[in-house]
């Protein structure tokens, strides 16, 4: 009896730390080869394990018997943020699904997951009915009524079978603005935006641990932007965010971060310098996260109206800085090297174009980012009107750096003082943007 009893005691972490599965179907199974599986972390996303995808179309993935709850990230094709779907892991139950990328994820296993999925589309059903309300543009206050008492039924009703769970968290932070009587288009559309983050908790963990934040935060941010003047919605937007995200640094740090990359891929330097300059830039300090640092700065230092970074050249054999010279009404800040293809195939048109333009009228400064010097040295014989600058170190080099170099050839157009006033994508932008502004009638 006594050594049944320890038996039984002995298998009981094993069933307590019972190893749970995630099991796939991707379809047309021809269109997938893999699977990764991420944990999604306040500030990042780590690997956990991968799979193969059969040619059937199926995958598994086994989980560790210690791996702790929260929400993974299963990533299917690259590039990764655009082809991924989170997955709500309990730690109790084996997660499956089925997948195309026209009807999206199915689970058909796991409690969590399947009733998020009909949350959410329980939800999206009824503001679609709201939408269809607002677009017949007829006053019915009854069938108004009707449709918020639904959605506000709906709601607690999921919150109350989801209570226990993870998903609980996220449900009642989905928690809609629903008004107390008939709103026209106009106040209801304010009322969502002043009451968007109301039921949103930044200091949540398992909140943290997963994309809502994130998602919740960028929408708003992007969502709700006056057409007539984008730049100040964007501004008040960015300020209401940061204030909803409280004293919550590390998340508040992730957030910031994406909405400035994705402001400066869109050519914003405006919004990407003021998500910098107010909040990102002390953040980053503190956290001397130098990774960041590097990017941010250089970024804001060669935006657009910035005085143009200074450094060392070499003018009739004496040694200046750029800051120094007075020759020009413009300058052209050339980043090129003699192995990069397009540059040996624009610098030549860029010496043609201003053959007949004279040099206090536009003046080549052309930075090499190389590591051969001498042939550099012989390169540099075919264009004898610019001023050369041998940029050491290539990608490592400091000019480059401070000017925030990622491929070759990019241009800076200054102006007498300096300022960056252009920064033309390639040659024929060069051409386009003095040919505009009229500095080609300085002949020599």
């Amino acid at each position: 009896m006594k050594k049944h009893i320890l038996f039984i005691l002995a298998f009981i972490p094993t069933l307590l730390l019972a190893q749970h599965t995630i099991t796939g179907t991707f379809s047309p199974a021809t269109d997938y080869k893999y699977a990764f599986l991420y944990r999604v972390t306040p500030s990042a996303a780590t690997f956990v394990t991968n799979a193969d995808v059969s040619p059937d179309g199926t995958f598994t993935i086994s989980l560790d018997k210690n791996e702790a709850p929260g929400t993974f990230r299963l990533v299917y094709d690259q590039p990764l943020d655009d082809n991924h779907f989170d997955i709500i892991y309990n730690g109790k139950e084996d997660i499956a699904f089925d997948f195309n990328k026209t009807e999206g994820v199915n689970f058909t296993a796991s409690s969590e997951n399947k009733m998020y999925a009909s949350y959410n589309k329980s939800i999206a059903l009824i503001n679609q009915s709201i939408r269809n309300y607002y677009g017949s543009q007829k006053v019915d206050e009854a069938g108004y009524k009707k449709i918020f008492d639904i959605l506000n039924n709906t709601q607690d009703e999921f919150e109350k079978a989801s209570k226990g769970m993870l998903i609980n968290h996220f449900i009642k932070a989905c928690r809609p603005y629903i008004p107390a009587r008939y709103e026209d288009v106009k106040t209801f559309s304010s009322n969502i935006k002043s009451n968007y983050f109301k039921h949103i908790d930044f200091s949540n963990k398992e909140l943290q641990n997963s994309n809502f934040l994130i998602k919740n935060a960028t929408s708003y941010v992007y969502g709700f932007v006056d057409r007539n003047d984008p730049m100040t919605s964007y501004r008040e937007n960015i300020d209401t965010a940061v204030k909803a995200i409280g004293n919550n640094p590390e998340v508040k740090k992730t957030i910031l971060v994406l909405m400035w990359r994705k402001f400066a891929e869109a050519s914003n330097e405006t919004i990407a310098n003021y998500i910098t300059d107010n909040y990102l830039l002390d953040l980053v300090k503190a956290d001397n996260d130098t990774a960041v640092l590097d990017v941010i700065v250089p970024f804001r230092n060669v935006s657009l109206g910035q005085i143009a970074p200074d450094f060392e050249l070499e003018v009739n054999n004496k040694k200046t800085a750029l800051s120094a010279l007075n020759n020009a009404e413009h300058y052209v800040i050339l980043f090129w090297s003699t192995t990069c293809t397009h540059c040996l195939e624009e610098v030549p048109q860029l010496q043609d174009y201003l053959k007949p333009i004279s040099k206090e009228s536009i003046q080549v400064i052309a930075i090499a980012l190389e590591n051969d010097q001498a042939y550099w040295e012989n390169i540099i014989k075919d264009y004898p009107d610019f001023i050369h600058v041998f940029g050491e170190g290539r990608w490592e080099n400091e000019i480059g750096n401070n000017y925030n170099i990622n491929g070759t050839p990019s241009y800076f157009v200054l102006n007498s003082k300096k300022e960056i006033i252009a920064k033309p994508y390639d040659i024929n932008s060069v051409k386009n943007f003095f040919d505009t502004n009229g500095v080609k009638t300085a002949k020599k």
